[in-house]
């Protein structure tokens, strides 16, 4: 089940838009209407993520960069990317036959790099 027609690597499948689509903000019943589908302001946003452009330098096909920048920017703040991370985390591990949350985590530091090669280093 995916987009025979993505125009960009970056766009989503129906696949993927399936999962994200159920975490998307749900339309207001007031207001002017939103002008570009929730799909495509994601694809603009992943462009630019994929590919480190500037917001200017967004294609024309795709809703105008102030707009994307605005909803990156409201998405940032309502902690939608979190949960987004959350949900297709948990997803990954239950396809993986591990539960849905890690019972463990560990941090490592970064190892000190020797021009020497393997001789003792002080930090």
């Amino acid at each position: 089940m995916t987009k025979p027609n993505q125009n960009y690597p970056t766009d989503l499948n129906d696949t993927e838009w399936a999962v994200i689509e159920q975490e998307m903000p749900k339309a207001k019943s007031t207001g002017r209407p939103r002008q570009y589908a929730w799909r495509e302001i994601l694809n603009a946003i992943f462009y630019i993520l994929k590919n480190g452009c500037g917001w200017r330098a967004l294609p024309h096909d795709l809703p105008p960069w102030p707009s994307v920048y605005g909803y990156f920017r409201l998405f940032q703040r309502n902690g939608l990317w979190e949960k987004l991370n959350e949900v297709i985390r948990e997803q990954v591990r239950q396809k993986a036959n591990k539960a849905a949350q890690a019972s463990l985590m560990i941090l490592d530091s970064q190892s000190v790099k020797s021009a020497e090669g393997g001789e003792k280093t002080r930090v």
